[in-house]
């Protein structure tokens, strides 16, 4: 499989749907893919669901989505920070839903839908507001929470560099949910520094393989 160039980034996010679950890259902004979400405010696409580490900084990225009103629900692990005020706002309002999930959870959840997992047993949050409602089981003497698959329909992420197949390579903590966000969702799109021709790349540093990637888009 050969993931699509693409001119842009409208072109790598156009056809984005109202009402799909859009998993977005970044450690607050670290490897967070600012153009891609900028080109996802200008599609359109509302009434969406944003998986991500945090509900947005400042208001650029992911802050200047959900400020346009394009956002129904947010999950995340950090919902608030100190320049969390365009979430905050829309929070208390009643504007958006929030679903806070721990950071080691959203990561599997996204990685066991990759795996083709049905779900996973975790100690995290039990006994909690978090896991209220979902299913326990003792194991061991120890009380745990089935925790279910997260999947996309579209996952927006920042890499370092790709080669024109689509293989990945990132930079240092820029890498965070990327990897995992690219196994979980139906179209993955990464926003790059660079395209090199195939076979620059050294395979023992791709960690995201082309077969997960559909698009590219160096910016």
């Amino acid at each position: 499989m050969t993931a699509v160039i693409c001119r842009d980034t409208d072109e790598a996010v156009a056809g984005t749907e109202d009402g799909s679950t859009v998993l977005i890259g970044g450690f607050g902004m670290a490897g967070m893919p600012v153009p891609l979400i900028d080109a996802l405010i200008r599609q359109g696409a509302t009434d969406l669901t944003i998986v991500s580490n945090n509900a947005g900084n400042g208001d650029t990225g992911l802050a200047a989505l959900l400020a346009a009103g394009r956002v129904r629900k947010v999950v995340c692990s950090f919902p608030r920070q100190s320049d969390s005020w365009v979430f905050d706002g829309l929070y208390r309002a009643g504007k958006i839903e929030l679903e806070v999930v721990p950071q080691g959870t959203l990561a599997e959840r996204m990685r066991t839908a990759g795996a083709g997992i049905g779900g996973f047993w975790s100690p995290t949050g039990v006994g909690t507001l978090l896991t209220e409602g979902k299913e326990t089981r003792e194991i061991d003497g120890r009380q745990y929470v089935l925790e279910l698959p997260l999947r996309g329909d579209l996952a927006l992420i920042g890499a370092h560099r790709a080669d024109r197949m689509g293989n990945l390579v990132y930079r240092k903590t820029a890498r965070n949910f990327g990897p995992v966000m690219a196994t979980a969702a139906t179209t993955v799109v990464a926003q790059v520094n660079e395209i090199v021709e195939t076979g620059q790349l050294d395979p023992e540093t791709v960690v995201t393989p082309a077969i997960y990637v559909d698009k590219v888009v160096a910016v």
